[in-house]
Order: structure tokens, then sequence, then C-alpha cells
């Protein structure tokens, strides 16, 4: 696997898993909302509890009715009845106190929300903000300003969920791995690569040290982030904890890849094997590595079923190139009976004679002299090769084991033409006269 396509999937696996936040907004509302209206006692006792450290006014019983009407549609998720019974309640709004006006709000942000008008529900839940801490039990506050990030984040104002994160981790009592999580994203997405890697670290060292696995898209965003500091011992640490607790196609070859990048070359078969083994490789350029990375470790016969089994599913073209390979880690793995009608097959499909011409110094090695003739006759009628001189030294030997003499000559003379094989030409040019003049001699 290159480094150009080990980058292009990691950008899109952090493209896809850190453009959304986990919402809190329905369970935070509702409870709160029932408080208002005196059903969960509760939360009403733990707001009876904060108002030791912090007093706020209390909710008149009229102004809960007419929240209750608004609870009522949005229990059956009738947004638009919900919305016209908050604006009527709005009308009144003169008359309220801080508390009864930020409730009123809140919910107005809730069944925003709800309808995914979240521009809307920001403006809402501001105005609970707005209405200052005095007029606010601290929980809330506390909540909507997390509310608030979090929203100003799905609506792609990463500048102000920022600021709404940083007021939020300054005064909340009860941040968690989620927290630093969120806001690495955050500024992730404002382009702080320094400070997104130090918050998701924290949140993947909170879970770990609890003993829980840390979620999938927070190694995937500080695998990646590692990835982009070229720090790549790090980047193989995620990836092996991604293929121990979320086992994936795409881990087990990125995990390959970067083995393969810290020259762990057994490691990197290992993986890749295991990546085969489990069906993860379905692409030609997969399986095709594979079964060179089994050749370059000396597994030939393991690489040849990668290959043949491949053309057969028809998930590797059966091509005069991959033929060829086939052919070769059949030969590599001492297997010539499956290894030649392969090469016959590649040199078939091939526009040129030098797979007839290796043929032919196959044929010729199993002493098999008359199909070594063949198969070179065939490449030279193609043509196109590289060494022909090579090719006339097999034609003569094999004519001379035949006793063809005069065509062993004319093949050999043709050979010597070439500095690279003139001495070896020659040496059997007078082996086959000699052997010729002996013949004609015992014919006398």
């Amino acid at each position: 696997m290159n480094m150009t396509t080990m980058t292009k999937g990691l950008s899109k696996f952090v493209l896809r898993t850190s453009v959304a936040l986990p919402l809190v907004l329905a369970p935070a509302v509702s409870v709160t909302v029932l408080e208002a209206v005196g059903i969960e006692a509760g939360f009403a006792q733990a707001r009876a509890a904060e108002e030791k450290t912090r007093k706020v006014p209390s909710m008149r019983q009229n102004v809960s009715k007419k929240l209750g009407k608004a609870q009522e549609a949005a229990d059956a998720e009738n947004w638009n009845e919900a919305l016209a019974a908050l604006r009527d309640m709005e009308a009144d709004k003169s008359d309220y106190n801080g508390y009864e006006t930020a409730m009123m709000y809140y919910f107005y942000g809730f069944v925003y929300y709800s309808m995914e008008r979240y521009k809307q529900a920001v403006d809402a839940y501001r105005n609970v903000l707005r209405q200052g801490s005095e007029n606010l039990p601290r929980s809330l506050e506390v909540n909507t300003m997390r509310t608030v990030a979090q929203l100003y984040f799905v609506t792609e104002n990463y500048d102000q969920a920022l600021v709404y994160y940083e007021k939020w981790f300054a005064v909340a009592d009860d941040i968690t791995a989620d927290s630093y999580a969120e806001r690495a994203q955050v500024y992730y997405q404002k382009g702080d690569q320094a400070k997104a890697l130090s918050d998701v670290n924290t949140a993947v060292s909170m879970y770990e040290k609890e003993g829980k696995v840390p979620k999938e898209n927070w190694f995937g965003l500080q695998r990646y982030l590692y990835y982009e500091k070229n720090d790549y011992k790090s980047v193989t640490g995620i990836l092996e904890k991604l293929v121990k607790h979320y086992p994936k196609a795409e881990y087990y070859k990125q995990l390959a890849g970067m083995y393969g990048e810290l020259k762990r070359e057994k490691d990197q078969l290992h993986m890749m094997e295991a990546a085969y083994i489990a069906g993860a490789l379905q692409k030609e350029k997969e399986l095709l590595n594979m079964a060179y990375l089994f050749m370059g470790h000396e597994m030939p016969y393991k690489a040849a079923k990668v290959i043949d089994t491949g053309i057969k599913e028809k998930k590797i073209e059966r091509t005069s190139k991959n033929l060829e390979t086939l052919a070769q880690a059949y030969q590599m793995a001492q297997e010539l009976r499956k290894s030649i009608p392969n090469l016959e097959a590649a040199a078939k499909l091939s526009d040129k004679g030098e797979l007839y011409s290796r043929l032919a110094g196959i044929y010729l090695d199993l002493d098999k002299n008359e199909q070594a003739i063949s198969m070179g006759s065939r490449a030279l009628k193609k043509g196109g090769l590289k060494r022909p001189d090579q090719l006339y030294l097999v034609l003569g030997m094999a004519n001379a084991s035949l006793k063809k003499y005069d065509d062993a000559l004319s093949s050999l003379k043709k050979a010597r033409k070439d500095d690279r094989s003139k001495k070896f030409a020659d040496q059997w040019i007078n082996y086959v006269e000699r052997e010729k003049e002996r013949e004609e001699q015992l014919a006398i």
C-alpha cells in the first residue's frame, strides 16, 4: 500500500467520523420542563439542593401551565403546535421573572432542535444564557453552554463553537473523556491540529485508565493527526488497537501498509494474510500485492493460489501479465506442471514473443526438444524479443539433441552474431560439427 492511498483513506475516515457530535438536548430538556410543571420531583430536589449555593426565582403556577401546553404538544411530536403555545406564552414575556423567561427559551431551543432548525435553536439557547446567572440554576447554565457549543459545531460555526466550549470547560464540574473528544473535533475543524491531538489523546487516555475501550472515531481522529505529523510509529500503535477492538477490512490493510513503512516486513505479511483470510482483500491490486508479498517472502505457492483463485473468481483479470506472474509463482514453487500451461496462456495473449522464448528454454531444460523448437518458432514469429541470440542458442541445442545438425548450426551461427553469446555459440558449433561429422562417417 503506497502512502498516497494511505493518506486518502485516512482523510476519508476523518471526514466521515468527525462531522457530527452527540447532542444531549432531549433528556436535559424533558427533565427541566417536567420539573417546571411540578411533575419531576427528583429534579426538584436536586434543584433545591443547588439553591443552597445559588438562589434563583421560582416558576409560578400560571407560567407552568402555559409551558405545560407546549410540553403536551411536544410529547405528541406536534412541533408546530408546540411553537404556537410558546409564542402565546412569549406574548406575556414582560410579566415573567428571569427564570421563567429562561425556561421558555430553553423549551424553544428544544423544539427548534427537534425540527432540525439549528440556527434558531442556537438563538433560543443563547437567550437562556442572556437571563444571567442570578436567574439560572447552575446546572441549567452549564448544560446550556455545552448545548450552544454543540449546535454551533453542527452548523459549522467553529469559531463560536470553540468560544462556548471554552466557557463550558471553565465552569463545568463533570468534564469527561467525551467532553475532550468533542472539543478535539472543533480544534480539528479549525485547523489547530496540535490542540486537537492533545484533547483526543486526553479522551483516549481517560477511557483506557478506566479499563474502557475508546470510541472508534476517537482512534480515527487520533490516527489521522499523528499521520499528519509523520509519526508512523504512533499511527501503527493506534491501528493495532483498531484491529483489536474494531476489526474492519480498512484497518487491516492500513496497518499492513504502516508495517511496510516501518520496514516490519514480516508483520506486514502476517497482517495482509489476515486481511486476505478475512475476505478484506477484494480488488485486483490488493490481491496482486498480497501475491507479491508472498513471493518476496519465499512463499511462491501461496502467491500462486492467491492469483489462481482471484482469476477464477474474476477478481483478477485474465491478462498476459497476470498469467505470467501466476506461472512465475508456480515455477518458483517447483510446480512446473502448473506453471507451463499458464505461461502458454500468457504467451498467446501477449503481443510479443518473449514468453514463447521463455517457454522454449523451459522445455529445453525438461528435455522436451520438439516443444522447445515449437515454442521458439512462435517466439520468432511474434517478434519483439529482447535477446533473440539466447533463443537461437536454445533452438540450436534443441535441434542438436534431435540430431538435426543443419538446423542446429543455422540457429547457432545466428546466435554468435551477438557478442554476448558468441563464445558459447562457438563451443556448440564445434560440438555440433564434430557430431555431424561423426554421424556421417558412421553412415558410410
